[in-house]
Parts: C-alpha cells; sequence; structure tokens
C-alpha cells in the first residue's frame, strides 16, 4: 500500500515588494558600472596604465553579469508553463554559473595584459589613474550594497553582489599601486598590480562556481545538512525506515525534497494534517520550499534504517 503526499508554497511571482527593490537596484547598478566602465577605459588608454584598463574589463564583466543576473531574476518571477512545468527558475542558477564563468575568463585576460606590462614596463598618468579609480571604489562599493542583503540567501544575487565587491577592493589597489609608483617611480608595480587583481577574482570567485556547478549537477545545496534532514524524517512517529531521499535546488533561493518513508502500521501522522506539519518543518528548519513524500507500508522496501 502506498500513499502520497505534496506540500510547497508558490514563489513563481515572489513578493512584489521584494521583485520591485531588486529591479531597481540592478537598474541603478547597471547604469552607474556601464557609465563608469566607458570612463575607466578611455582614462585607461590615455594613461596607458594595465591595472586601470585591468579593472575597465572586469567592471565590464560586472555590467554582463547584472545585466545576465538581472535576466535570470525576471524569468524566475515567470508563471509554470505545459512544457515548463518549473517556470524558469533554475535560470537563476545558469546566471551565477555563467558569471562565474565570465569572472574567471576576464582574469585571464588581465592575467595576460598584466604580464606584458611587467615584462615591458612604461610610464603612466599616475594621478589620473587614482582619481579614476577612487569613482571606482566609491560606484562598485555603492553598487554592491545594493545586493549585499539578497545575496546571503540567492547564489544568483550573490555573484552579481561579488562582482561589485571585488571590483571595489581591485580599485582599492589600483588607487595604492598608482600612488606608490607616483612616490617612487617603480612603474613595474602596475603590472605586478594587475596580477595582484587576478589573484583576488580567481580566489573570491570559485566559491561562486563551486556553488553554480554543485546546484546545476543536483547536488545538496550547501546550506542544507542531509544527515540532519534524514535524521529527522525517521524520528518521525511511525517511520522505521526512509529511503530514495533527493535535496536538490530548483533555483538559487529554492529547494525540492522527495522521500520514500516507510511506516508499517497507521498512525495519527498518516493524514493530511500530519504532512502539512512535516512540510512546514521542513520549510522553517531546513528551508526547503517543495516537498514531496510517498509513504510504504511495505518494510522490504527500506534501505535506509532508521535505528
Amino acid at each position: 500500500m502506498h500513499s502520497h503526499a505534496h506540500g510547497h508554497h508558490d514563489h513563481s511571482h515572489g513578493h512584489p515588494q521584494e521583485i520591485q527593490n531588486i529591479s531597481f537596484s540592478f537598474v541603478i547598478a547597471v547604469a552607474a558600472n556601464l557609465g563608469f566602465t566607458v570612463l575607466e577605459a578611455f582614462y585607461a588608454f590615455i594613461a596607458d596604465s594595465a591595472s586601470l584598463l585591468a579593472d575597465a574589463g572586469h567592471n565590464l564583466s560586472d555590467v554582463l553579469g547584472l545585466l545576465l543576473a538581472w535576466g535570470a531574476a525576471y524569468l524566475a518571477t515567470q508563471r509554470t508553463s505545459k512544457l515548463y512545468s518549473y517556470g524558469f527558475r533554475r535560470t537563476t542558477i545558469m546566471a551565477a554559473l555563467i558569471n562565474a564563468v565570465v569572472l574567471i575568463l576576464a582574469s585571464v585576460f588581465i592575467a595576460i595584459e598584466s604580464v606584458d606590462k611587467l615584462l615591458n614596463p612604461s610610464p603612466i598618468s599616475e594621478i589620473a589613474v587614482m582619481v579614476v579609480a577612487g569613482i571606482g571604489i566609491v560606484v562598485n562599493a555603492g553598487s554592491a550594497l545594493l545586493f549585499r542583503q539578497g545575496s546571503k540567501k540567492d547564489l544568483n544575487l550573490k555573484g552579481a553582489y561579488l562582482h561589485l565587491a571585488y571590483d571595489a577592493l581591485i580599485s582599492v589597489g589600483v588607487v595604492v599601486s598608482a600612488a606608490i609608483i607616483y612616490f617612487t617611480g617603480w612603474i613595474w608595480l602596475d603590472g605586478v598590480a594587475g596580477l595582484m587583481i587576478v589573484v583576488v577574482i580567481v580566489l573570491g570567485t570559485w566559491g561562486l562556481l563551486r556553488d553554480s556547478i554543485n546546484l546545476m549537477l543536483d547536488a545538496v545545496p550547501q546550506h542544507i545538512d542531509r544527515e540532519e534532514v534524514l535524521s529527522y524524517l525517521c524520528g518521525i512517529e511511525g517511520v522505521t525506515a526512509v529511503h530514495d531521499l533527493h535535496i536538490w535546488a530548483l533555483s538559487t533561493n529554492e529547494s525540492c525534497l522527495t522521500a520514500h518513508l516507510v511506516m508499517p502500521e497507521n498512525t495519527l501522522w498518516d493524514s493530511d494534517s500530519g504532512y502539512g506539519e512535516v512540510g512546514q518543518v521542513l520549510q522553517t528548519r531546513f528551508d526547503i520550499h517543495h516537498v514531496t513524500l510517498q509513504v510504504e507500508k511495505d518494510t522490504e522496501c527500506a534501505t535506509q534504517d532508521c535505528d
């Protein structure tokens, strides 16, 4: 004998005010960073600065990454259809992955330019570099703050946040290196600063790349402890075994669970209200939004003994 329960909360549209706030953040961030990228690239060529050009290239990847994350965040709010039964939520995971890849590719470009500058050092306009990079600190740090709160629970927004936060840090490095060159005349330091930027980007992006690949492969989301979930399900009254437990990400801020619960004897828990209670616990305690449970009476189906 089998019984089945499914419970979830509809997240396809989200809270209208929250969606509006996110869209507003993207509009401000994209406009500010696009304008600054053009300005920085222009002065990078004038000042002949590898570190400033590297920062401009990274800022361009910021703009592209923000547009990608914005598009994915919008698609995630669209309704499901006959063809796309889960809607377009998974595009947020794709956006996070692409953002990570773009950051890595930008690092390669920056490294090539920096090595060339290190091998063939040339004078730069230190004052122009410091002024432009200083503006970059304000633009990037301010834009990053727009996504700081959302980045704590959404990998897609985390990708946008990391792009901007690391650019602010990179701009600080550009200002410092330009100041040192101004006072010491060590023009080779411009290339060294570019390589240090590469290290910072790669180290900061690794976690985003790892997490987004894991989500694409339907791994258990990092913030969920599978063993704790299993322990909770095994602790339900009447459950003697749990098998076929699967936990995966539906989007960068939603997760799903399916499991077979072996319950040889009927219990008061085996009811609609009981299923609802379990679904509520899984959401509040483990942040699992979509739950599907199948109850089996046949103990021979068990592969995980709760004892």
